[in-house]
């Protein structure tokens, strides 16, 4: 209910005027920004990136978060735990240890068994 000063409380305020586009609901503000951004590609004078502004934009966005030596040490560490969780989900019971760790680094490739690998000829002429 709108008081003298013609300003409404809501939960985003205490005191907000009950005119403009920023004291509209959230989904009615997205409708017309929908409604909006169709019109403009419609009349071809919305923006759209090339390329190049888009890899500038990223650049820029990229030093400026770079730049908060906290929030980069969060996500630093977040990185690490998931990569560790991973390794130790992937850790198997081995005959040669009680357990060994797979990593992105190493790729285990089937070796032909000795029985197999004497009869191979690289040649492609039979063994003598």
């Amino acid at each position: 209910m709108p008081n003298q000063d013609n300003t409404v409380k809501n939960e985003r305020s205490d005191r907000i005027s009950k005119r403009g586009f920023a004291s509209m609901d959230r989904v009615r503000q997205r409708e017309i920004a929908r409604l909006g951004g169709r019109a403009a590609h419609q009349r071809g004078t919305a923006h759209e990136f090339t390329r190049e502004e888009a890899r500038e934009a990223g650049r820029k966005g990229g030093v400026s978060v770079s730049q908060d030596r906290e929030h980069m040490a969060k996500i630093g560490r977040r990185g690490g735990e998931r990569r560790s969780a991973r390794l130790s989900s992937m850790r198997k019971p081995d005959a040669t240890g009680p357990t060994s760790a797979a990593t992105e680094d190493t790729v285990e490739t089937p070796q032909p068994s000795s029985a197999s690998r004497d009869t191979i000829d690289r040649s492609g002429e039979p063994e003598t």
